[in-house]
Parts: structure tokens; sequence; C-alpha cells
């Protein structure tokens, strides 16, 4: 299958029948050079293929968690397959883009996959509020109704969020009309927490004591135990109040940021850009830009040449083995 138009990198109309991004005959985002920071992509529905410069891959979707350390300087492209024939090609996501301090941000790149149920979910015991924790010691480690998984995952190992002290937390909250969470103190002082708003939000949403009918973000006072309501009327009645809370103690030091590079220093920037002249930051080993991997083949990661899949998939007993060179340089 093909996208009916080519992307011109502007078509973010999200009432647009079709958006194609910069992609050419699939949707997404081709090779593009990242320096100095990390990308979160936790998604929630439709797939995401990923190709990098050091040879890694994978195809991730559908509750996944993809987590990459740039560093000092990696290429990748982000394609959204077109893997139904019947049926609409939607993708729902997030990405975060967490920052690197300085004696970090020359780091190797590194890599790493959530699948869906190894990421900690809670629900409350009303069934009226579940938590999805893709990252952060909240919500897990707890014996409630609904916890799917005992404890957080560990991020790439020169994460900011490696360090606990940092308190690094990225949570999905979703409450049912009726329900209500209770959002506990962050676990260290002078952490950042921002809550966002993102959707059921028409007939008011109680935060602590505020009530709120738009799409907003709240700078939480993190030391403090907030409730979260959700009426029986809100949304009419229907639907659910969807929350973004991204939290941690910041780094402290100057940003400079220019595209998809995040560095100190505005000659850091300068110094990147040649670096990436000269170097294309170890180049592009795939066929295509736009790396879509075969329609029929399921989710998997490669790293390092070795072919992991979710349990339940791939290669039978789900076991990790080298991949052939040919099972996923074929494109769609």
């Amino acid at each position: 299958m093909e996208a009916p138009y080519p992307g011109n990198g502007h078509d973010f109309d999200p009432n647009a029948p079709y958006r194609m991004y910069h992609g050419t005959k699939i949707p997404g985002f081709p090779k593009h050079p990242h320096r100095g920071f990390e990308t979160i992509t936790a998604t929630i529905k439709g797939i995401v293929d990923h190709a990098d410069s050091l040879g890694n891959a994978g195809r991730y979707g559908e509750g996944d968690v993809q987590w990459m350390t740039a560093g000092k300087g990696v290429v990748h492209g982000e394609m959204f397959p077109l893997v139904n024939i019947d049926e609409p090609n939607h993708t729902e996501f997030f990405q975060i883009w967490l920052n690197l301090p300085k004696k970090d941000k020359m780091v190797d790149p590194s890599f790493a996959m959530f699948w869906a149920n190894d990421v900690p979910k809670y629900v409350s015991p009303d069934g009226k509020a579940h938590v999805t924790s893709w990252f952060g010691d909240y919500f897990v480690n707890d014996d409630n109704a609904g916890n799917e998984t005992a404890a957080r995952n560990s991020p790439p190992p020169d994460s900011w969020a490696s360090d606990p002290r940092n308190d690094v937390a990225v949570l999905h909250l979703i409450i049912q009309p009726g329900g209500s969470l209770m959002l506990p103190p962050s676990k260290t002082k002078n952490v950042n927490r921002s809550l966002y708003l993102v959707k059921g939000f028409e007939q008011g949403v109680k935060i602590g004591d505020k009530l709120m009918h738009e799409k907003v973000i709240l700078e939480m006072d993190a030391s403090e135990e907030v409730e979260i309501s959700v009426s029986d009327s809100a949304t009419g009645g229907v639907g659910a109040v969807e929350f973004l809370m991204l939290q941690g103690k910041p780094i402290g030091e100057p940003v400079v940021q220019h595209g998809p590079f995040v560095m100190n220093t505005r000659a850091e920037i300068s110094q990147t850009f040649d670096d990436y002249s000269k170097t294309g930051f170890g180049g592009w080993p795939w066929p295509e830009s736009e790396m879509v991997f075969p329609q029929d083949k399921g989710r998997f990661s490669l790293l390092d040449g070795v072919e992991t899949f979710p349990t339940g998939e791939g290669k039978e007993d789900d076991e990790a083995e080298t991949c052939e060179s040919d099972s996923v340089n074929e494109k769609q």
C-alpha cells in the first residue's frame, strides 16, 4: 500500500483526511539526525517502524515504548507503515524529549524497547482510573487491583532518568466519569512536575481545588499530594479524561536547541552541524531513507544484530536470535 500523495513537511492539520508529514510513499519521518538528548516514544495505538545509523531497527506500537539516547549523534527514521488493508492506519503516541546533562551529551547512542506487556499499568479498585507508567516509580510495586507489572523498566544507562535521585516520571492517566485518582507527592525534593490535560475537558475536570474547562498545562507543586476527579456529568457522561504527567529534577544547565540538536551553547550547535556534515553520524546502512519493513512482519526489535519479539509474537518461544540479513531489509 502507498499513500495518495507525498508529504510536504507541513501537513499537521488534525482535521485533514490524510497526513504524510515528510513521507513520499508511506507517512512518517525519513532519516534525520539527533544529538544531545533522548527520545521516549510511548505508543497508544498504531505501528511505528524505526531504523537508525547503528543498524538497529524495530516495529513497535499498541502500547510499546521505545527509548533512544541520541548522545553524540545518531540518525534515525520513524515511519508509519500501512499494515491494515481494509481499515484506517491511525497512530496515536507521545514522543517526549528528555535532555542530557553536559557530561553525557557526547555518550555513545543507545536504545531500549519496552513491550506493552512489560509496561506497568495500574487500575483503581472501582475500575474508573487507569495509569500507564511509561517510566517512574509511581503506581508500581503495588498490590492494588489491576496492576500487571511489579516494577518500572530500566532506561538506557546514560539517561538522566537512570539515577533515581532525579525522580523522572512519565505517566499516562485516563479517568472515566465518576472516577478519581490521587497523585502522590514526589519521592525527592526540588522536582518539577507538569500535568497536561489532553482530552475530555469539556464539562469540567477538578484538579485539587481548581475546575478546568480547557486544555491546560499545569505546573504542579510536586511535594504535595493532589486529587484529580471527574464528575459523572463530565464529557457528557461518555468518554474519558486523559492526562500526561511529566516529572523530573531539573538539570540546571543552559539549553540551546536548533531543530533536532539540543546542546548547552550556540558554539556546540555549530560544531554539531559541522560534525554531521563530515561524518553523517555514522552514515545510513539501510537501502531506503524511508525504511519500512514488510507489511506482514510483526513487532520486533533489532539491537546489535539480535532480533527479539514481544511475548507471543515472532520466533518460537519468544527467543532472541540473530536476525537474518534479509528478514528486515525488505521494504513494504
